[in-house]
């Protein structure tokens, strides 16, 4: 009995360690946890403010919200500002935004508005420190090309900013390359991860993946995630929990009790 004992409490220890979150860079801006995001900008749900455009921030960073956006490469390798990988469901083009040259982006219109794709960049300018950004680096076919440009354009940008992604190998590309860049692991689980094989969406839902990119923080989905012990145990090691996506039908005060911040999406907190 004492050997089980032993060997399930070695089997905790070695389960803290894989889980546990990187050390705090020390420039590391608390303002980051004392906020609410706006999902994809303050945008509307009758689409007249498209998500991810430049009105959606712009009346974001005016009302005092951090910004969570979302950061792909264009054919020519511009990082643009877009969720999808197709420009189906916003512009109504059926075309892989990788495809695109940033050219030809500009002829394309968000939900139908006045509104186009913008650049990081653009962005950058906006908002221009005001309010804290998260942005999600997608899991595009060229993420390590996503890492090195989003990292070489936000080395100069003054404001506070935290990158996320659902890719680990992207979380730990800035673990090892920029470590001083505050980093998120997206998640949830893993019966959220449809097109995933299983053994990688356990591993990403079960937060293991902490082992080789030591975020500090933990992004999952709020309906995935009460309950979860590996959460409270992450958090008691130091890390912190976002909540994504909290709407308007949801549990807002338990999730606000619940997580660290909350990304939001069609009501103010």
């Amino acid at each position: 009995m004492i050997y089980l004992i032993l060997a399930l409490i070695a089997f905790f220890l070695l389960y803290l360690f894989i889980i546990s979150p990187g050390a705090w860079p020390d420039h590391s801006d608390p303002v980051l946890w004392e906020i609410s995001y706006a999902h994809r900008g303050l945008h509307q749900k009758d689409k007249t403010v498209p998500e991810n455009s430049l009105t959606a921030f712009a009346q974001a960073a005016e009302a005092g919200y951090g910004i969570e956006l979302d950061i792909n490469l264009t054919a020519d390798g511009k990082v643009v500002v877009f969720h999808d990988d197709s420009l189906l469901r916003v512009c109504g083009v059926d075309k892989l935004i990788t495809q695109c040259l940033a050219t030809e982006l500009a002829d394309f219109r968000l939900e139908n508005t006045e509104q186009t794709i913008p650049l990081l960049t653009d962005v950058l300018k906006l908002v221009d420190g005001q309010v804290p950004l998260i942005i999600e680096l997608k899991n595009t076919n060229d993420w390590q090309q996503l890492c090195v440009k989003a990292a070489d354009l936000l080395a100069d940008y003054r404001g506070s900013y935290c990158i996320e992604s659902f890719h680990p190998g992207i979380v730990s590309w800035f673990y090892k390359n920029k470590p001083t860049v505050v980093r998120g692991q997206l998640s949830a689980s893993h019966r959220s991860f449809e097109g995933t094989p299983w053994w990688q969406s356990l591993l990403i839902a079960s937060i293991m993946t902490n082992v080789i990119s030591r975020p500090h923080f933990i992004a999952y989905k709020h309906q995935d995630a009460h309950h979860r012990l590996r959460l409270q145990l992450f958090r008691q090691l130091g890390g912190k929990l976002v909540g994504w996506t909290v709407r308007d039908t949801d549990d807002i005060v338990g999730c606000i009790n619940f997580f660290d911040v909350i990304i939001f999406e069609f009501f103010r907190p």
